[in-house]
């Protein structure tokens, strides 16, 4: 930390979400200054530099990196830099905040993760999925006292028509070589539904590209699509309990996104998009609506976890290079088994092929 122990935060891209959440929500904060800035180009770091009275502008990441008056790195580019901006900022002893998701595979993911390891006097954390935060404290509680009793299964549903419209250009999520395997919002909705259930075992899925052409908007051709529009994934849980995965971005008349946790005692269903609860007791004959207590909602609270945890105020808990290794192994199993059209076991033991 710098004097006073202010904390000097750089900016490694500066897109939508950064601009609209991660810059206002450090701006918030007491003792926090954001001291420089690199995005794609320099017109457009400039830009951002004037709108938010950042002094400094670079024209490269790793020249910010090298920035001595950083102390710590908010990393808002595409997955395919994750990775080594992370281990560079981490090898110049700076702090990581980057957004999800984490990486472009499993391998880049662990090996994040053993390099934060090796640095346990940095903070390290990845942006959580803005699903659940409200309700995750509660949701776990009531499973700690016994709402659900065994789990038996787990439906995560994800709906949209985000990639209905043929004619929508080809966007960087879509592809490859930008985004790695995170397919439509498999790795937000599964970071959620790993703090409410127990670790996976196994997947078996398959994934589609629906519509496989768009066009490029840097050529004005068609071309492939990269990741899949529609993905559907079964799975196994430790302690036997089961589940179903139904993700597309191509249905025009969408039911939205929610997880349903089915026990051996009761029923809790979230929806995800409405921070809405619901559950019924075994023998009830409707689910009912559960309200969230005022005094255990959470909140979008980012900024203020990363600054508290560098301070060591508090711990990371949504969301850490950790449960974000996990995720993208989890991300990475269903690419694999769509593609070989066989069962994947997790953990993964192996991360020597990230193309598959």
């Amino acid at each position: 930390m710098g004097k006073s122990g202010v904390v000097r935060v750089g900016i490694v891209g500066a897109g939508q979400i950064v601009r609209a959440r991660h810059l206002p929500g450090f701006r918030a904060l007491r003792g926090v200054v954001i001291v420089a800035v690199c995005n794609q180009r320099r017109e457009s770091a400039s830009r951002v530099a004037r709108e938010f009275d950042i002094p400094r502008v670079h024209g490269t990441w790793e020249s910010l990196i090298e920035d001595d008056n950083v102390d710590a790195v908010l990393i808002g580019t595409w997955p395919y830099l994750h990775c080594p901006i992370t281990l560079a900022a981490l090898d110049a002893g700076k702090h990581v905040l980057t957004q999800s998701r984490m990486a472009m595979n499993a391998r880049e993911a662990q090996r994040m993760y053993d390099r934060s390891r090796e640095c346990p006097h940095l903070t390290t954390m990845v942006v959580p999925s803005p699903y659940g935060l409200i309700g995750d404290a509660f949701v776990r509680s009531l499973i700690a006292d016994g709402y659900l009793g065994l789990l038996s299964e787990v439906h995560v549903t994800g709906l949209s028509s985000d990639l209905a419209d043929r004619s929508k250009p080809l966007g960087w999520r879509q592809m490859t070589k930008y985004s790695g395997f995170n397919a439509l919002q498999l790795g937000i909705l599964h970071e959620p539904v790993m703090r409410w259930t127990p670790p996976l075992r196994r997947v078996i899925a398959s994934a589609s590209k629906l519509i496989p052409t768009r066009t490029d908007p840097e050529t004005g051709r068609p071309a492939k699509v990269g990741t899949a529009d529609s993905v559907q994934v079964l799975t196994a849980y430790q302690g036997g309990a089961r589940g179903t995965y139904r993700l597309s971005g191509v249905v025009w008349h969408s039911t939205g996104s929610s997880v349903a946790l089915f026990g051996s005692e009761g029923t809790l269903v979230y929806d995800l998009k409405r921070d809405e609860l619901r559950g019924a007791k075994r023998g009830e004959p409707d689910l009912k609506p559960i309200p969230i207590p005022e005094d255990r909602r959470g909140s979008w609270r980012v900024e203020a976890d990363f600054i508290a945890a560098i301070r060591g105020e508090r711990p990371v808990t949504h969301t850490t290079f950790l449960d974000g290794a996990r995720y993208m192994q989890f991300t990475e199993a269903v690419a694999r088994s769509s593609r070989h059209q066989s069962p994947v076991d997790l953990p993964l033991v192996e991360f020597s092929n990230p193309s598959l």
